[in-house]
């Protein structure tokens, strides 16, 4: 998709896009009408008349399976997930043939990087200085204790001082007045290094308003050395189009809604927040650089993207769900002894990873455990789960039952120091505390029991297809079925 406009004709178009044309108050209100909609598994809503803006708003466009695998290209994640898989699997090739088909592999992957163009849609409008006014953009303020209104769906564009690698991340900004807002990066984020790396002004740019695939990149745990514009492109099959920005020398999309352009700096900070935060609970007030505006540029008829995060379930979760599938074949190379994994609902992203092992030694679940805490962000999971490869990580129901059941506090328990989320209230430090571990797989000799360890009741696999085979002969109807 080319940018926000199709992918809303594309909701449309299999109705899951209501439209809204009753005036609505971005002043808590939409947030009222969102949640539901969201907690109830409904459409991405589109509101077309909200009070103090002449810009229509959109929110919900990720909030389902079907809606965020659609938008990346595919039916479901793990169809997508598969052709990540395939070029992270690719072996040097030993005959001609290969030889062909990897150069083809190669050439498709550089040429869909970014292509920078003399202008695009996102600049029809353009405001600099005095005339910039933030007040135009109906920007949410989502819950009764925020701090103010919330941009909640950015694309925050910075570069690193030293390397000048391009970084796109999505951090919450704090509207503060007409031209000025505060930037959330957190500790563990790039953008903050970007900061921490620079000797003044950072230029920065929020894209607001993309097609599905940028957004998304946004959010992506990429390391620093590559570009989330690159597995936009890849995403969706063609090269970003990015266009220099107005105010500042740094490049944005193109085709989004509207950019936000200025510089934050390491010495400039301020009060940012409370934040009713996708925790479920409100984040506190805490010192954030200041993000100066110097320039605001639209298309003549933009839409305002945007999103809320609070108690789950949210919409948040499926770009969440999305990354985990993703990322998942990176990850099982880099962790080949990880056979699945789930980040639930109710964990949150980082309080919370379920994963699967097919055990080949004593200690390999204790082994997997402490190597997702090794994993880039994952590092900072308060609670990892390790469950046989025989059961399903996405039935918490039966991750439960083999944690409730198979764990022994002194001997499948572990629990260390380190950094957690920069959002865990439950911490005793910021972005510092505990984490645990739980060892919920069966037991062999050798991993701490005395006893012999008894095999889980199952029926045989030729009685149970005896019974499928004449169950509909039984006459006996089950609920759901």
């Amino acid at each position: 998709m080319k940018d926000l406009r199709e992918w809303i004709v594309a909701l449309r178009g299999i109705g899951e896009l209501t439209e809204v044309h009753a005036e609505v108050d971005p002043h808590l209100e939409i947030t009222e009408i969102a949640d539901r909609v969201m907690k109830a598994g409904g459409p991405a809503l589109l509101f077309t008349n909200v009070k103090g803006s002449s810009m229509p708003v959109l929110i919900n466009q990720f909030g389902s399976e079907r809606r965020m695998a659609m938008g990346l290209g595919g039916t479901d994640l793990d169809e997508i997930a598969a052709r990540i898989a395939n070029i992270a699997e690719m072996q040097p090739p030993q005959g001609v043939m290969q030889k062909v088909k990897a150069l083809g592999t190669l050439r498709e992957l550089a040429s869909l990087g970014t292509k920078t163009v003399k202008t695009g849609p996102c600049q029809e409008v353009v405001l600099t200085g005095d005339d910039v006014n933030l007040d135009l953009v109906p920007i949410l303020h989502c819950w009764p204790q925020d701090g103010g209104p919330f941009v909640t769906l950015p694309l925050v564009f910075s570069h690193d001082p030293t390397t000048g690698a391009r970084n796109c991340g999505m951090y919450r900004v704090q509207k503060v007045d007409r031209r000025t807002c505060m930037m959330h990066w957190q500790i563990h984020k790039d953008g903050r290094q970007h900061l921490l790396n620079a000797e003044g002004r950072v230029p920065v740019a929020v894209a607001i308003g993309t097609d599905p695939a940028i957004t998304y990149a946004a959010t992506a745990p990429l390391p620093p050395a590559l570009d989330e514009m690159m597995l936009a492109g890849f995403l969706r099959g063609k090269h970003v189009e990015m266009v220099k920005a107005v105010t500042q020398d740094i490049t944005v999309p193109a085709n989004a809604e509207m950019v936000i352009e200025g510089y934050v700096d390491a010495a400039d900070l301020g009060d940012e927040g409370p934040f009713g935060d996708h925790t479920g609970f409100y984040t506190p007030v805490d010192q954030y650089p200041r993000f100066h505006v110097t320039g605001l540029t639209m298309r003549r008829d933009a839409i305002y993207s945007t999103t809320i995060v609070g108690m789950p379930p949210m919409e948040d979760y499926w770009l969440g769900k999305a990354t985990e599938r993703l990322f998942l074949p990176l990850i099982k190379m880099t962790v080949p002894d990880l056979v699945d994994m789930n980040l639930p609902l109710q964990g949150v992203f980082h309080n919370c990873a379920i994963v699967s092992v097919k055990k080949r030694y004593p200690g390999h679940a204790k082994k997997l455990i402490n190597a997702v805490w090794g994993l880039g962000l994952l590092s900072l999971t308060r609670c990892v789960i390790v469950v046989d490869h025989d059961i399903d990580v996405r039935d918490v129901s039966q991750v439960a039952f083999r944690a409730f059941s198979n764990v022994d506090a002194g001997r499948d328990v572990l629990i260390m120091d380190g950094p957690v989320d920069a959002l865990d209230h439950a911490a005793p430090y910021a972005a510092y505390g505990a984490k645990i571990g739980f060892d919920a797989t069966a037991k062999w000799d050798g991993e701490g029991i005395v006893r012999p360890w008894p095999d889980e009741i199952r029926m045989s696999d030729e009685v149970r297809q005896r019974v499928d085979a004449r169950w509909a002969d039984l006459g006996i109807h089950l609920p759901g079925a």
